[in-house]
């Protein structure tokens, strides 16, 4: 079987509480964009094996989220070995949840292949066992989460037709380096009742707080940000805590200073 895991956005990002267990407590809205993939393919055999083409993935196999994904399955149900082979194309490090997409649809497609029967909520608490993002693909559809990122609520957005440019400067943000710069802060009104429904009105009121911190320390990403509203981006923003940077236009657009990983229409 093959699928073709896609990224995501943040569109806002509040880190409201620390919790008790470590975490965060976030809001934020997540958006699919589907036409940036990774390609996945498996197939049934002897040992459950693993092969990466496209861009490297730097870590030991039983670090591997695929490889995860696979024995957080077989912990519930009763499925053969398979070989795995990813051809890595949406970039690590740049908040588009490429290696969470790669897990959670192999979930889906395992239960598919082999006709499991698990439900949506059986693959989203699965999906949870591998990160705190990987429930929202299972689904793959525009939502409001809370908590780690995991409870979901309905939300009317559409960006479809949209102009998005997708660009990641030459840089990493760790996760925790991210969350050592921000100050949680629990705003009166939460994202989903404060957030415009017109996306002109969205600069300056939807915010992603990892972007004053992670701005100080990399200024290359802010830059990013500037460059997308000078090219006539309606929005720009940091996703998730970065590197990537995104821009939404009414119309095709063609920038060619920045470093771009994808562009294309929204669904």
């Amino acid at each position: 079987m093959i699928v073709f895991p896609n990224a995501k956005i943040n569109i806002g990002l509040s880190i409201t509480e620390k919790r008790p267990d470590g975490f965060h407590n976030i809001e934020t809205v997540f958006y699919p964009v589907h036409g940036f993939c990774d390609c996945l393919e498996f197939i049934e055999s002897k040992e459950l094996t693993f092969e990466n083409l496209g861009i490297h993935i730097d870590a030991p196999i039983e670090k591997n989220l695929c490889v995860k994904a696979w024995k957080v399955f077989k912990k519930y149900y009763d499925i053969p070995p398979i070989h795995i082979v990813l051809y890595k194309n949406i970039p690590f490090g740049g908040g588009l949840g490429g290696g969470s997409a790669d897990a959670s649809f192999l979930l889906s497609a395992i239960n598919e292949q082999f006709t499991v029967g698990a439900t949506t909520e059986e693959l989203e608490k699965m999906a949870l066992e591998l990160g705190s993002d990987c429930p929202f693909f299972i689904n793959n559809k525009p939502v409001f989460a809370q908590g780690r990122g995991e409870i979901f609520s309905p939300i009317s957005i559409s960006l479809a037709n949209y102009w998005i440019v997708l660009a990641k400067p030459d840089v990493a943000v760790g996760t925790a380096e991210a969350y050592r710069g921000v100050t949680p802060f629990k705003r009166d009104k939460n994202l989903a009742e404060t957030i415009p429904a017109n996306i002109a009105d969205w600069n300056n009121v939807v915010v992603n707080d990892f972007e004053q911190s992670i701005f100080k320390s990399h200024p290359e990403i802010e830059l990013v940000k500037n460059k997308l509203y000078e090219s006539g981006a309606v929005y720009a923003s940091m996703s998730g805590s970065g590197a990537t940077v995104y821009g939404i236009f009414e119309k095709e657009t063609n920038i060619s200073d920045l470093p771009i990983v994808w562009q294309g229409f929204l669904q």
